[in-house]
């Protein structure tokens, strides 16, 4: 009598879980298009001076936009930089003691009112590009370092206690392990950050360093509207987007 054989399945690889960004996400990118396609219709149904003609061309909002985008960037870089080696570092055993006089020095930056910062940096570097950045970067610094620290450190211990077991490195725990788990409240930081350099950036004007500060500047001194109006705006829509974009981020990174 021969047995009969039962075949087996075969276990494929586990199906990848896609994330979705729900629709609920894109009710900033729908307020931002509507809001800048108003204020499109308005600038170029209303009669304006050669004064207003001047600043409210495609040339010059395209190169202010550029500026504010640039100063963003490079200040947010610099806060990543800064922020997440010490977090982390702060995070070791011998360092933990340095994380609230860390965090207490960061918010000083933070708390100082921007214009004040700004006009003692000028003072003593003289102003420009860089002292924008410096100013951002200590104006920002705070929400990245804090998350950083508060991240990693509400790791489960035993996960991390579990993977010091099957001989993982300290340095494969900390980025296979709990840079991971921590990257949402991470990122949630990050975001803060951006959002604050795309608004305090507008005061970087007063710095001689550009960006979209100029345009409300400008309208404010010679009694201009359609030029405070469409800067307003334009700093409000690129604050939301970035906004916005920090969310999504944070959605498809955040550990299944």
């Amino acid at each position: 009598m021969s047995s009969a054989v039962i075949p087996t399945a075969v276990a494929g690889p586990a199906p990848r879980r896609v994330r979705r960004v729900g629709l609920g996400r894109l009710a900033t990118p729908a307020v931002v298009v509507t809001a800048l396609l108003g204020l499109y219709l308005w600038v170029h149904s209303a009669p304006l001076d050669s004064i207003e003609q001047r600043t409210l061309n495609t040339g010059y909002i395209a190169s202010a936009v550029r500026e504010h985008l640039w100063l963003t960037l490079v200040s947010t870089v610099f806060v990543l930089v800064i922020a997440l080696s010490s977090g982390i570092v702060l995070t070791r055993g011998p360092m933990r003691w340095l994380a609230p006089l860390a965090t207490g020095v960061a918010n000083i930056g933070q708390a100082t009112p921007a214009i004040g910062l700004l006009v003692l940096l000028s003072v003593w570097r003289g102003i420009g590009f860089s002292t924008a950045v410096i100013a951002l970067v200590a104006y920002s610094v705070l929400p990245v370092l804090r998350n950083t620290i508060v991240g990693i450190r509400q790791v489960d211990a035993p996960i991390v206690d579990a993977a010091r077991g099957i001989g993982m490195s300290p340095l494969a725990v900390l980025l296979r392990i709990e840079i991971p788990l921590a990257l949402p409240v991470i990122l949630a930081g990050v975001r803060t950050a951006l959002v604050l350099n795309v608004g305090v950036g507008t005061l970087a004007t007063f710095v001689n360093a550009g960006g979209l500060g100029d345009m409300i500047v400008n309208g404010i001194k010679l009694q201009r509207m359609p030029v405070l109006i469409t800067g307003a705006v334009l700093v409000a829509s690129l604050a939301l987007l970035v906004d916005w974009l920090g969310a999504v981020v944070e959605d498809l990174n955040r550990p299944r």
